[in-house]
């Protein structure tokens, strides 16, 4: 027997919940409902793909992809609300989501999300395992530290640094030092890697006083 395509639908809406479902199994596809993303989590499912209410007083996707990130739930995310507004359809993406879909579900563009999306559920789990592997490693930095290490990722030398941040060249160097030493990194690729793959917005650069 064909296995079917699961849904995990988050909802705060019982209402949208059952509307989703019902759509989802006229179309064929095997669907679980939740009322927050706590439920999903407790369930702790292992394949299939997350519906995300966004906004609308049900939550938020970024919530939800945070969330399953944190304990180690790697499926993709589809974020989904009545009147996506432009700005909340960049954020949702950003904030890991795959996709954003109108409510009510379009039998069509559900279809072509779904077929989309199974042919890169491997590579978008593996992608924000290390994601949120590296915001872990990263974690363990001071504010400093991070701000050099936003600069090293920008191409700077030590001495550039230095200037930039008004200490000294031998400080920009402790500093480099102790990042590669808490990352468990052998060289600086390996530190921009990291960064890069934590997805995280640049830290602020503040000069010595």
């Amino acid at each position: 027997m064909e296995q079917r395509d699961k849904l995990h639908i988050v909802d705060g809406s019982s209402r949208s919940r059952a509307e989703q479902a019902r759509r989802g199994f006229d179309l064929g596809y095997h669907c679980e409902v939740y009322g927050d993303v706590s439920e999903l989590v407790h369930s702790a499912p292992k394949t299939g793909i997350v519906l995300a209410r966004d906004g609308d007083g049900c939550g938020s996707s970024a919530l939800v992809v945070e969330s399953l990130n944190r304990n180690g739930i790697w499926l993709p995310v589809v974020a989904t609300a009545v009147e996506p507004s432009p700005s909340q359809v960049v954020a949702a993406i950003k904030s890991g989501a795959l996709d954003f879909l109108r409510l009510p579900l379009q039998p069509e563009r559900l279809v072509n999300m779904v077929e989309c999306i199974r042919t890169e559920a491997v590579a978008y789990g593996e992608s924000m395992r290390r994601m949120a592997q590296a915001r872990v490693c990263l974690a363990k930095l001071t504010p400093r530290e991070r701000e050099v290490l936003e600069l090293v990722v920008a191409g700077e030398s030590n001495k550039q640094i230095a200037r930039d941040l008004g200490i000294s060249h031998r400080t920009v160097e402790l500093h480099r030092s102790s990042i590669m030493s808490k990352l468990g990194a052998d060289r600086a690729a390996e530190v921009i890697r990291l960064r890069l793959e934590a997805r995280l917005g640049p830290a602020p650069i503040l000069k010595a006083s």
